[in-house]
């Protein structure tokens, strides 16, 4: 009984740990996308007015997305900093298609980066994992 539980408790440290490495990656990218549109908005320019942005947008564009990776990073916030990372990406990914560039590396990235926010959230926290159930309890 007692081998059962700490095996349980191991598998489920081992999930959070997975979610919280996958919700790493997600952090480290929405922050070096804050931190070029804050510190370096030169080299974003170029590609914001392709896209039909003006580069004077790349402040509150990246204190947006700054935002949205601490909410994002907090436990308590994360489902909130997620639900906003997933609009801002949703948004890039619809940019892209007005653009015609469907299929782009930019959605791709786009999509990855949203299922990825999603699925390290899940991971690392129980009470989404409790909503979402993959499998169900009947058995």
């Amino acid at each position: 009984m007692l081998g059962e539980a700490t095996g349980h408790n191991t598998e489920i440290r081992r999930i959070s740990w997975t979610g919280w490495t996958i919700s790493s990656i997600v952090i480290l990218a929405f922050a070096a996308d804050a931190a070029v549109n804050l510190f370096a908005p030169s080299m974003v320019s170029a590609q914001m007015q392709e896209t039909g942005f003006s580069a004077s947008q790349a402040m509150p564009l990246g204190l947006f997305v700054l935002l949205c990776v601490i909410l994002y990073a907090i436990p308590r916030t994360a489902v909130l900093g997620a639900i906003l990372m997933t609009g801002f990406l949703g948004g890039a990914i619809c940019t892209h298609f007005r653009l015609g560039e469907i299929g782009s590396p930019p959605q791709l990235i786009s999509l990855l980066l949203g299922v990825m926010a999603w699925g390290g959230l899940y991971l690392r926290d129980r009470r989404i994992r409790s909503l979402l159930p993959l499998r169900s309890a009947i058995g």
